[in-house]
């Protein structure tokens, strides 16, 4: 079973934000960070659910994290299962933004 991937506004958003980011320290760190994103976003295809569950007040079995090692740190996509056939990524974090949890 192969699911499709679709991004909310504010996870398009979250990823705009981080590769302006690097943009402005370095375009080749810039280039390599979207591709590890997109790369690991690619296990989603096949398998979301071995991603561990977010931790949320709603015990949500749905809602996963995608860890992505970048460097010394790295990103966390917060996405959900939603059926059979999607998965929703809802935001995109660098593990080192103050609003990390």
């Amino acid at each position: 079973m192969s699911y499709r991937i679709r991004f909310t506004v504010e996870a398009e958003d979250d990823l705009l934000r981080l590769f302006d980011f690097l943009l402005e320290q370095d375009v080749a760190v810039a280039e390599r960070a979207e591709a590890a994103i997109y790369k690991a976003v690619e296990l989603l295809e096949i398998f979301p659910f071995s991603c561990r569950k977010a931790d949320d007040e709603w015990n949500n079995h749905f809602l996963r994290e995608l860890l992505i090692p970048f460097g010394s740190s790295g990103y966390v996509a917060l996405f959900e299962i939603e059926n059979e056939q999607t998965v929703t990524i809802i935001s995109v974090r660098h593990q080192r933004e103050d609003d990390y949890h």
